[in-house]
C-alpha cells in the first residue's frame, strides 16, 4: 500500500505534536521533582536568613523602622537598641552585597505601611540595577516563591540562564545528603537574632586593611531608581532616608574631604534626605571584624549610637517645619 504525500505529512505532524507534548510533560515532571524534592539545599546558610527577615517584616502591621543594604548592616547594627530609642519595631534586612542594591531596595515593597521609616545604608551608589551573583541569588530565594518578588524584571532572563548551575549544586548536595546544614559561625542562619542582626559576639578584629578605602561611587542608574522608590513610598505615607555605612579610618583611607564631596553629591541628587555625615561613620581599623564593612560588637554599638543620633536630629528638624 502506497501512502499519499498528504497522509505522510499528517502522520509526521501528529508525531511532532505527540513528541512535543511528551517533552513538555517531561519538563514539568523534572521541574516538579526539582522544586519539591531537590530544592531547597541552602536553608541553613547565611543568606537563608532572608526567610526570617521577611517573615518579621510581614508580621509588623504598624509603623516600623526597616534597614536596607548589604552585610554592613548584618554585622553593624544593634537593632534592639534602635527599637528602644524610638519605641518602634525594627527589622534589619541587611544581607549579601553580591545580591545588588536593587534587590535590597525591593525589600521596601514587601509590607509597607503609613508611618514606616526605611533607611538605605548602601556602601556604594553605582550599579547596573541587576543582581551581581545569580547563583548566590538562587541559593537565597530557592523555591520560596514569596521571595521571587524581590527580583527585578531585568533579572529574570539572567537568573534563568544560571539556574542549571545552581541546580547542579543542589543535586550534588541532595545526593550526598550534605544540604540544608547549619554551618555554624557567623555565616549561618542561626547566627542571626530575631531582628536580623548577627548576634554572635565579635570581640576581636580579624581583618587587616591592605587596600585603599575610597568614597562611595555614584551613578545615574542607582540615583534614578532610589528617587523612583522614594516617590512610590511617599505615595503610601512612608519615608525613605539614606544613612551612613562603616568606613575604616586609617592611613589607607582617602581624605575626609573626598567623602564629604560624595555625601554632598548624594544630597543634591537624591530626592530623599541623607541624614548622616560620613565623617561620623569613620571608625578605627581595629573596630572592623572580618571585612572592610563588618564591625566588631564594639564597632556595631558605636555605629548604632550614631544612627540613633542621626535619626533624632532628622526627626527634630522635621517636627520644627
Amino acid at each position: 500500500m502506497i501512502m499519499s504525500r498528504h497522509s505522510l505529512f499528517t502522520s509526521n505532524s501528529k508525531g511532532k505534536v505527540i513528541f512535543g507534548c511528551k517533552a513538555i510533560l517531561m519538563f514539568f515532571m523534572i521541574w516538579i521533582f526539582c522544586f519539591h524534592f531537590v530544592m531547597p539545599q541552602y536553608s541553613g546558610g547565611y543568606d537563608a536568613s532572608l526567610i526570617d527577615k521577611v517573615d518579621r517584616l510581614k508580621s509588623i502591621d504598624g509603623p516600623k523602622i526597616v534597614l536596607i543594604g548589604n552585610s554592613n548592616l548584618s554585622f553593624g547594627i544593634d537593632s534592639e537598641k534602635l527599637e528602644q530609642a524610638f519605641d518602634m519595631p525594627v527589622v534589619n534586612m541587611g544581607l549579601h552585597g553580591a545580591l545588588g542594591n536593587a534587590f535590597h531596595e525591593n525589600m521596601a515593597k514587601i509590607n509597607i505601611h503609613e508611618g514606616d521609616i526605611y533607611i538605605i545604608c548602601h556602601s556604594n551608589f553605582s550599579d547596573n540595577g541587576m543582581i551581581d551573583d545569580k547563583v548566590l541569588a538562587w541559593s537565597t530565594i530557592e523555591n520560596h516563591f514569596g521571595l521571587w518578588r524581590l527580583l527585578s524584571r531585568e533579572d529574570l532572563y539572567p537568573m534563568a540562564k544560571e539556574y542549571p548551575v545552581y541546580l547542579k549544586k543542589c543535586l550534588e548536595l541532595f545526593i550526598s545528603g550534605g544540604g540544608n546544614q547549619l554551618p555554624g559561625g557567623c555565616y549561618s542562619r542561626d547566627a542571626f537574632n530575631q531582628y536580623g542582626d548577627i548576634s554572635l559576639d565579635r570581640t576581636e578584629s580579624l581583618y587587616t586593611f591592605e587596600s585603599p578605602v575610597t568614597p562611595p561611587s555614584i551613578n545615574d542608574t542607582a540615583v534614578s531608581r532610589i528617587n523612583r522608590l522614594n516617590v512610590w513610598m511617599a505615595e503610601r505615607g512612608a519615608v525613605l532616608l539614606v544613612a551612613g555605612y562603616p568606613i575604616g579610618k586609617g592611613e589607607l583611607t582617602d581624605p575626609e574631604e573626598s567623602f564629604m564631596k560624595a555625601q554632598k553629591e548624594l544630597s543634591e541628587r537624591l530626592s530623599c534626605p541623607v541624614i548622616s555625615d560620613y565623617r561620623d561613620y569613620m571608625f578605627d581599623y581595629s573596630l572592623f571584624y572580618n571585612t572592610d564593612l563588618h564591625l566588631t560588637t564594639e564597632g556595631a554599638a558605636l555605629r548604632t549610637k550614631q544612627l540613633i543620633e542621626d535619626l533624632h536630629r532628622w526627626m527634630n528638624h522635621n517636627s520644627e517645619k
